[in-house]
């Protein structure tokens, strides 16, 4: 929350003043400054041999400062058009901000899932406003937990769509721009770098597995408010939706810390488009039910009766409960997390490996993904 900052007056007295002047006195010293200025003004006639108005050259000066297009003010100019602030409210009162950004030029706005999810179902209002300060109520087209996204649309269009990139191709030590509403105050630049790639996260406001993601990591600042906003490359082109940030634990401080995270927009494009055509998205789907709470290293299969899909991929390859799985395809699993990102990161259908480790013996399967929903 920012404080507005109380007004001090300060009777400050000029500096030929030692004492309060009376009334005559003020009137000497300001007869007494004019009529130097008159004689300065009178010897500087003299002095030239000629009048002030006739010998004097003015001159008038501008500067025009000139920014590159592909400078952060530059880029800025281009995306910040593309830009919305959202505000919700709920019908018990609550309400809250987030950002978004122009997905489709008619009226279609990306944003996160839990930016949007309180007022879902008939449970409140959504308005949108622009760049431009223009005023929108918004519909819920579709939205998903598993990736956190949502698809809004408002009554517009002809509206400025913004550029795709490709978050597949980004590198770490890539230039980006964060651009969203942070505390509200809409507009809101910042400058950073990708910090890391496939970092698994939980974006949504929950900490269940539904909303863990496969993030970029970034140190431009992202604040409260700027969930659902975009992330933008050096060409200008989103290549994620800014969604969570890192906290300190128990500590008060819960703005950036420099470890913000964005889901890429590889992702996030494929989610959105099956929003906009059905409503509703899917995911790839192994068939298992891990151990949230397994501190080991690998993603354990729970030890229970129902973790395991009858007729999922699970089933078929062969996996039990019980087993940990501890590679996919060829990246380590260190944690559930890990695995759920990976699997989220591939496509229905796609045919992948994993190893599990079972009486400690490591066995690798192929398994085909299925598609999952909400």
């Amino acid at each position: 929350m920012i404080f507005p900052r109380k007004k001090v007056t300060h009777n400050v007295r000029p500096w030929w003043e030692t004492s309060a002047p009376s009334k005559s006195s003020r009137s000497k010293i300001f007869i007494t400054a004019l009529l130097s200025s008159c004689l300065g003004g009178f010897l500087g006639v003299t002095a030239t041999g000629g009048t002030i108005f006739n010998s004097a050259n003015i001159v008038n000066s501008s500067s025009t400062i000139e920014r590159a297009p592909d400078s952060v003010a530059g880029i800025a100019a281009r995306v910040l058009p593309s830009v919305v602030s959202i505000n919700t409210r709920s019908t018990s009162g609550g309400g809250g901000t987030g950002s978004g950004f122009v997905f489709d030029s008619n009226g279609y706005i990306l944003t996160n899932n839990h930016v949007i999810a309180g007022v879902a179902d008939g449970k409140g209002a959504i308005r949108v406003t622009l760049n431009n300060g223009d005023v929108y109520s918004a519909t819920i087209i579709g939205r998903d937990a598993s990736y956190d996204l949502a698809i809004i649309k408002i009554s517009a269009t002809n509206l400025p769509a913004l550029e795709f990139g490709d978050s597949d191709k980004v590198a770490v030590g890539d230039s980006v721009i964060a651009i969203g509403s942070p505390l509200g105050l809409s507009g809101t630049v910042t400058l950073g770098i990708i910090s890391a790639k496939d970092r698994p996260v939980t974006a949504g406001d929950s900490g269940s597995g539904n909303s863990f993601i496969n993030a970029l990591q970034t140190d431009a600042a992202i604040n409260p408010g700027n969930s659902g906003g975009p992330l933008v490359d050096a060409t200008g082109a989103v290549i994620g939706v800014n969604s969570a940030i890192a906290s300190l634990g128990s500590s008060s401080q819960t703005g950036s810390i420099g470890l913000g995270f964005a889901i890429p927009i590889n992702q996030a494009r494929k989610t959105a488009d099956q929003l906009i055509k059905s409503g509703k998205a899917t995911y790839p789907f192994l068939g298992v039910s891990l151990d949230m709470n397994f501190t080991g290293v690998g993603a354990l299969v729970a030890n229970s009766s129902t973790a395991i899909l009858p007729g999922g991929p699970a089933a078929k390859a062969g996996i039990r409960a019980g087993d940990v799985i501890v590679k996919f395809e060829d990246k380590a699993i260190n944690s559930a997390e890990e695995l759920i990102v990976a699997i989220r990161a591939k496509n229905v259908g796609d045919k992948v490996t994993l190893t599990y480790i079972r009486d400690s013996k490591e066995v690798t399967v192929t398994v085909t993904l299925v598609a999952g929903n909400n």
